[in-house]
């Protein structure tokens, strides 16, 4: 049990703790006679973990003490999880009892389901005494309360041996080429070595100037990318550049990594610019004042590599004094945060991959010298090349490979280039390590978690997140939902250069993203180490006891090993088509799921969940049939997605809103819902239409954010009375024309909105475009979609109207002949979309003087109007100066050449 199972198995505890009305047991007079013991492990589980978290398994610490807290670490995990179970199995016999379910033989409860639950009890005989009369189960967590005392006195003695100030210092005096070495030596420096650099000339160009520019001021330039991008190869070539040396009249390089000292720093960087005398024995703040007075008066360059966070940051920039000399500190990180760019004098310059093309280049330099690659050896030689995905290190490490090898086995190595990769400990993983090692705790879940999904999966963050707060990953935060906090975590993750952003929205959000296949290789392989989850690929099925499951292929469920099967905790498959065998029944085995992700496996039944996974938290699956009304008996769940296959309508049962803690509700089809006897806690929902009017929907779902909804005729049209609603997707059976000559008629029928709104799609509508008077006025909006009728008229007058925080517009298939606009009224605009709008007759001239303005899109056969004022537009910009502003038409880029020839 690792960090964040561990604070859910505390919260869950809490719950029992001082919650009065669960839905499991309703307060059960057999749970109020175990809350003392509830209270107590919650206490030593408490303490123990502040003790457990603040030791860090470094390699400066003694082997064998490192060995004796990850066998503690083993010990409380498996205490913890096992009484978790027990806890959770004894929840669920509960509400079997509560639900007046009977398990003797002769009832209602398939047999198959009996012996399963039953064996899944039985699994943790030590602490529950069970019987098919379940009034007589009993619960005791005295033992378990036993071991956790010894573990907590045993990590209390070591810790007070394991003091951090014997940590040794990883320090070198001269930098190393990326690629060629992984480990921060603190005894051997390294002379500057000349290696091959291919990809990095216009990154050196662009440092290059920010060096030797004329700004006076101290210059600080960050180098950031993830391990093995070369950071440290593209700091040495500028270093080493004779210009550069010329201009600096002092020059030096320090190495920081992980375990930064201030003393080692400044004996660094002193030896480094030539001090010839013993520094031993001299005083830190004697080392500060050397330094100072050899610097003074000079133009200097400092290279600080491999810096990890921004204390150490912020201590190290203070030993360097700003004199107007012209001075210079160039960074490297893998740490967004670490870098400085705010400021005018401050310069972040991010690295990125490798081109296919590049990675190639330097995989032929490194094994070839200069020589041309042999024609048979192109083929398997490029596949290597493109498996690397762009990262040098790799690149390196596989010419390496290469070039100790028997040409023969080029395209055997082409086939297993990962193989290689996690071999090469030295090369490659152990540098990646680094940047796992440096996670904070509740980071690492998230990130391992990322390692159980398939090769060059994309996630999307939206679904990701929703996945990380069923498992327990995110820690609840003041004044923010789980889901918000779980952005963070993800946005903190890109910047540590550990997740590669795959796409993004027009606003420039994080859509999806993606893991480097090195990176996924060290997750699985720090996963296994920490028995965090299991990899199905393959028959036989291990026999181990993994709480997370993730399978890549056809799995019969019948067949899970046992007694695994009762503990686990998520599952999620991801096998295309019918690839999950077995019957409903097999999923009664599965008690304790929290997430169950099968959408890429299309089920011809829909299971049978309500009396089994009452535990569960987050559900995907694809299915044939229609939604049945006992999945709201799931009360558990906070996440429903469901993907059918044949039904276009999906009816919703009335009892939904039994589901107390649903907050996401996603079907690929039109949802139905009826009049329901409470409200929800929903947050999201897909496409929706409410049976008895939208005017109910604030009663319904008070705490809406994001809703799809879908207008029947004549139905009320007021959302105002929804105060947490940002982002809204209406359409209409049938456009909405409201045309009446009396303005009080015209005011009762005008569409209204929340001042929460941020975001805005309107489809099939067929508003007057008068109604616009009520949309501009949103305060909050900046992105506003019409399509497809959204509107209906031949004229939109925008003159009058500014739409404030706007920046994004898209016009598609309306029937709008004229549109007139100044650039006031989209002060904030940044990107405009025009789609066959086929009788638009030009865009107005002045939305071109839009400061914010970035790209005007356009599809293909656009109406030569609209082609002549975008070209005009972009004449007229360019002749001001304003370089920033691309029209793009249908997926080519105007250009200024085209333009002139078009004339």
């Amino acid at each position: 049990m690792v960090y964040a199972d561990l604070r859910m198995f505390m919260n869950n505890l809490k719950k029992l703790i001082h919650g009065n009305h669960h839905p499991l047991f309703n307060n059960s007079p057999k749970i109020l006679s175990k809350r003392p013991q509830f209270q107590l492990l919650y206490q030593e589980l408490d303490s123990i973990i502040q003790i457990l978290f603040s030791i860090h398994e470094d390699h400066h610490h003694q082997h064998h003490e490192l060995e004796k807290v990850r066998d503690l670490k083993k010990r409380l995990k498996d205490a913890a999880e096992e009484a978790e179970d027990s806890i959770d199995l004894f929840l669920y016999a509960l509400h079997f009892i509560n639900s007046g379910v009977s398990l003797s033989p002769g009832s209602d409860v398939p047999k198959t389901f009996l012996n399963r639950f039953l064996s899944a009890l039985l699994f943790r005989n030590s602490r529950l005494t069970i019987t098919t009369d379940l009034s007589k189960t009993s619960l005791d967590l005295k033992k378990v309360l036993k071991s956790i005392k010894s573990i907590k006195v045993e990590l209390k003695e070591i810790n007070m041996k394991m003091d951090p100030s014997s940590r040794i210092a990883h320090v070198k005096t001269q930098p190393v080429a990326a690629g060629t070495s992984d480990t921060r030596n603190p005894l051997r420096a390294k002379k500057p070595s000349k290696d091959i650099v291919v990809g990095l000339d216009r990154d050196v160009e662009i440092i290059w100037d920010k060096l030797t520019d004329d700004t006076k001021q101290l210059g600080i330039v960050s180098i950031v990318g993830m391990g093995g991008l070369g950071k440290t190869t593209l700091a040495t070539k500028l270093f080493n550049d004779p210009f550069i040396k010329h201009h600096f009249h002092i020059s030096a390089w320090a190495t920081v990594s992980q375990t930064y000292i201030k003393r080692d720093f400044l004996i660094q960087i002193l030896t480094s610019i030539g001090v010839q005398e013993d520094l031993e024995d001299t005083s830190d703040s004697q080392l500060r004042g050397k330094l100072h007075q050899k610097l003074m008066g000079r133009r200097y360059l400092i290279v600080i590599d491999d810096l990890w966070n921004i204390e150490d940051r912020d201590e190290l920039l203070s030993f360097f004094h700003d004199e107007n000399t012209r001075s210079r500190i160039l960074l490297t990180t893998r740490l967004s945060d670490v870098a400085l760019h705010e400021k005018p004098h401050e310069f972040l310059h991010p690295l990125h991959s490798l081109t296919e093309e590049e990675s190639w280049e330097l995989l032929k330099q490194k094994v070839f010298h200069g020589a041309d690659c042999p024609e048979g050896l192109i083929k398997p030689a490029r596949k290597i090349a493109r498996k690397c995905q762009g990262l040098p290190l790799s690149v390196v490490v596989m010419a390496g490979v290469l070039s100790t090898t028997n040409t023969d086995l080029w395209e055997k190595i082409a086939c297993s280039v990962d193989s290689y990769m996690i071999g090469n400990q030295k090369g490659c993983m152990e540098t990646l390590a680094l940047s796992y090692h440096h996670l904070p705790h509740h980071l690492r879940e998230c990130f391992l978690y990322l390692g159980g999904f398939p090769e060059d999966h994309w996630f999307n963050v939206k679904r990701l997140t929703w996945l990380w707060v069923a498992e327990g990953f995110i820690e609840e935060a003041r004044n923010q939902s789980f889901e918000v906090t779980a952005k963070a975590y993800l946005m903190d993750l890109i910047d540590r250069n550990l997740v590669t952003v795959a796409e993004r929205t027009f606003m420039g959000d994080v859509k999806a993203c993606k893991l480097h296949d090195l990176l996924r290789e060290l997750c699985i392989q720090k996963a296994k180490e920490e028995e965090f989850f299991l990899k199905i690929d393959g028959f036989p099925l291990p026999n181990t006891q993994r709480r997370r499951v993730f399978a890549d292929r056809d799995i019969y469920i019948r067949y899970f090993p046992r007694p695994p099967t009762p503990c686990m905790r998520s599952f999620l498959c991801f096998h295309k088509l019918y690839s999950l065998y077995g019957t409903a029944e097999n999923f009664y085995s599965l008690v304790l799921l929290r997430v169950l992700d099968l959408q890429m496996s299309k089920l011809s039944f829909f299971p049978r969940l309500s009396q089994s996974l009452v535990h569960l938290r987050y559900l995907a699956i694809w299915t044939s049939n229609p939604f049945p009304s006992s999945i709201c008996n799931l009360w558990s769940l906070q996440t429903l997605i469901i993907k059918f296959s044949s039904v276009c309508v999906a009816y919703l049962p009335g009892n939904i809103s039994n589901m107390v803690n649903l907050r996401h509700l996603w079907s690929n089809t039109k949802l139905i819902l009826p009049s329901i006897g409470k409200s929800m806690n929903l947050e999201s929902i897909s496409s929706v239409r409410l049976r008895n009017g939208l005017d109910n929907i604030g009663r319904y779902f008070p705490n809406i954010k994001k809703l799809e909804y879908t207008l029947a005729s004549g139905e009320e049209r007021h959302f105002e009375h929804l105060p947490y609603l940002e982002n809204l997707k209406l359409s209409s059976e049938h456009p909405l024309r409201f045309i009446t000559s009396k303005p009080q008629e015209s005011l009762v029928n005008r569409i209204w909105f929340p001042t929460s709104m941020k975001k805005l799609t309107l489809a099939r509508c067929g508003l007057p475009w008068s109604d616009m008077l009520v949309i501009h006025a949103l305060p909050n909006l900046e992105v506003l979609k019409l399509i497809d009728n959204a509107f209906q008229g031949s004229q939109w007058d925008a003159c009058e109207q500014q739409f404030r925080q706007l920046k994004f517009l898209r016009l598609e298939e309306l029937n709008i002949e004229h549109w007139e606009a100044y650039s006031a009224s989209f002060p904030c605009l940044r990107r405009l979309a025009l789609w066959d709008c086929n009788n638009l007759k030009g865009v107005p001239l002045q939305i071109g003087d839009i400061l914010t303005l970035e790209l005007i899109e356009t599809n293909k056969g656009i109406p030569s109007a609209v082609m002549e004022s975008v070209k005009r537009i972009l004449r007229e910009q360019r002749d001001d100066g304003n370089t920033l502003l691309k029209i793009i038409v249908g997926e080519m880029e105007l250009s200024e050449h085209e333009d002139s020839e078009s004339e």
